[in-house]
């Protein structure tokens, strides 16, 4: 369902729904909350009669402004479309209701607690989840639920739409042999060399061109900033961490590590009391005290029979694996050493530990010194952090911060809300700068949080307004633009001479590349080129068809020597007929739209 509403063409209203993806929590009570529709406010459009308020209007434009799809500086801009968008949308729930479209609320609710944005992990209808989604989009429960309504009832309708259509079996047929169609061509790029002379730009041109695309030419709103960041990093580096505390560290983390051990088991039960297992194992133990083998003594005592063969290797372990008694033995040792007697479900064991999976020290040397550097500065670290806090606060600059706090005042060059290179292009850091406090009021920002290990402080020293550059500055881009236009209009009349000279017959002397039975969906050819190609006339004979294209990159003559028919595919039929039903559908709902307007009596204020 959330898929149909992102496909749909009711642009920033359905993008709101589906960005924040709230739901009415009307299923729980709450529908006497105040809604969106029906409030008061002054008339901006009627629609058949039908008020649509500047309340409305503006709800839905905050939405869009809030949801982070439109940035503030286009809600003017934003305003005419999201209007214009309400009114098709009356229109349409108006032809829904005459046509007899129904939705109850039971519908309704089954829809909204099956949506899978709405659920936790185990598939159920999370309130918590739901009241966060709603909360942050800015809707009330009833308002939802009516934006809700409405889009189903539109699906309604376009599914209506959809089925009442139809292709016919020959309109299929054609199109799938049109898509497996494959055409032998040539084709040879123009270049400058092919021009009689070189282009010339005049001052005139570039003052013409410069004035048409002024919008091009735009220098956004910048500013220069002034900035501090608080880097435990930094700090740690200035660290020096001793040897012995490296491997203590190394060693504690080995505690935990996952290790090979072997055992030797000895059971007790109606055969052998608990008291004769024990002296068995003690026995055990004071041969290996006398030195003998742990493998050899296992294959003579052990009960395991699945083990004892391979001198008790249990393989690696993790924790858990056996049970607490046998994990506080076997992680309690080091490589060769062997535990007292444990008792487990089992029996009675004697756990040797044979090896560690564990880094060597020498490989994980810095990350530990690193990390213990880390931890010995992390005080240090909150505390000039809380500094930063109150003095940046109070302060009127943040050069005296930096001088106070012993921190490198770092300066930007012009930087615009898109942000800039390094700390500047960090999430955060640019709303913060033209933030109101910042950018207006010129206080020194809050401290933003780059990472776990790096705080950040910014003022803006100079501000300036976005404006249209000058000429002068700009002239060079000006020119090669202007360059590239005409060159690309002599290309094109070359283009069209040469096409002419080939259609009479003449021989030119061309660079062909030669393209063999492509396909329409063909990788290896420009896409401008591939298109024209399959646009060309089937050819009569053994006489090639010529023609010409032109793109923003290049222009292109092309020789379409053969039209061959392909070979069915069953696949690529079913696809032409799903494109066929869809682009038909697409037309029949843009035209009841189209037909809705013209008839309808639509004001705006």
């Amino acid at each position: 369902m959330l898929q149909s509403i992102r496909d749909r063409s009711r642009s920033w209203g359905a993008k709101i729904i589906v960005a924040a993806v709230v739901v009415t929590m009307a299923l729980f009570g709450v529908e006497s909350l105040v809604g969106l529709f029906g409030g008061s406010g002054d008339e901006v459009a009627k629609v058949n009669g039908q008020t649509i308020t500047r309340q409305e209007l503006e709800m839905e434009v905050q939405r869009a402004i809030r949801s982070g799809q439109v940035p503030p500086e286009q809600e003017r801009a934003l305003r005419g479309q999201v209007l214009d968008e309400m009114i098709g949308e009356r229109l349409l729930l108006a032809f829904a209701k005459d046509g007899g479209l129904y939705l109850s609320d039971e519908q309704l609710d089954q829809v909204i607690v099956t949506l899978p944005e709405f659920q936790d992990q185990r598939g159920r209808f999370d309130t918590d989840l739901f009241r966060n989604r709603l909360a942050s989009a800015g809707f009330t429960p009833a308002s939802f639920r009516a934006a809700l309504r409405v889009d189903l009832k539109r699906q309604q309708l376009q599914q209506g739409l959809a089925v009442s259509d139809f292709v016919l079996e020959s309109e299929r047929e054609r199109l799938a042999a049109l898509q497996r169609q494959t055409r032998s061509f040539r084709y040879h790029v123009l270049t400058a060399a092919d021009l009689a002379e070189p282009v010339q730009v005049s001052e005139a041109d570039l003052e013409a061109y410069y004035q048409e695309n002024r919008e091009r030419y735009q220098r956004p709103e910048q500013v220069r900033l002034e900035y501090v960041i608080v880097d435990r990093q930094e700090m740690a580096e200035q660290i020096d961490v001793s040897e012995e505390a490296i491997r203590q560290a190394w060693e504690e983390r080995g505690r935990d590590a996952d290790r090979r051990v072997s055992h030797i088991m000895v059971t007790f039960d109606g055969e052998r009391s608990r008291d004769e297992a024990e002296e068995r194992l003690e026995e055990v133990r004071e041969r290996l005290a006398a030195g003998e083998s742990f493998e050899e003594l296992a294959l003579e005592y052990s009960d395991d029979p699945s083990t004892s063969e391979q001198g008790g290797d249990l393989g690696v372990i993790s924790r858990g694996f056996f049970g607490d008694a046998f994990d506080d033995a076997a992680f309690a040792l080091s490589p060769g050493q062997v535990s007292g007697i444990v008792e487990t479900d089992n029996g009675l064991h004697l756990v040797k530990v044979t090896g560690l999976d564990q880094t060597p020290l020498e490989e994980v040397r810095d990350d530990l010194a690193r990390e213990l550097a880390l931890d010995q500065v992390a005080d240090e670290f909150n505390r000039r952090v809380q500094a930063l806090i109150d003095e940046s606060f109070a302060a009127d600059d943040l050069a005296s911060v930096a001088e106070s706090q012993e921190l490198e005042l770092h300066e930007s060059d012009w930087v615009s809300r898109e942000g800039g290179s390094g700390v500047l292009s960090e999430p955060g850091v640019m709303n913060e700068a033209f933030s109101e406090d910042v950018l207006v009021e010129g206080f020194n920002s809050e401290v933003i949080e780059l990472d776990e290990d790096r705080r950040m402080v910014l003022r803006v020293a100079e501000h300036r307004e976005a404006t249209v550059l000058p000429l002068d500055e700009v002239r060079e881009r000006v020119a090669a633009s202007v360059e590239q236009r005409k060159q690309r209009e002599a290309l094109l009349e070359v283009a069209r001479q040469r096409v002419e000279s080939l259609r009479a017959g003449e021989e030119l002397e061309l660079d062909w590349r030669q393209v063999e039975q492509a396909t329409r969906q063909q990788d290896n050819v420009p896409r401008a080129v591939l298109q024209a190609a399959f646009r060309l006339p089937r050819p009569e004979g053994e006489e090639a068809v010529f023609g010409h294209v032109g793109d923003d990159e290049r222009v292109t003559l092309i020789a379409l020597d053969s039209v061959e028919a392909g070979e069915p595919d069953e696949q690529t039929e079913a696809f032409v007929a799903r494109m066929a039903e869809q682009l038909r559908t697409q037309a029949s709902i843009q035209g009841l739209r189209n037909h809705l307007r013209e008839t309808a009596e639509i004001e705006r204020y």
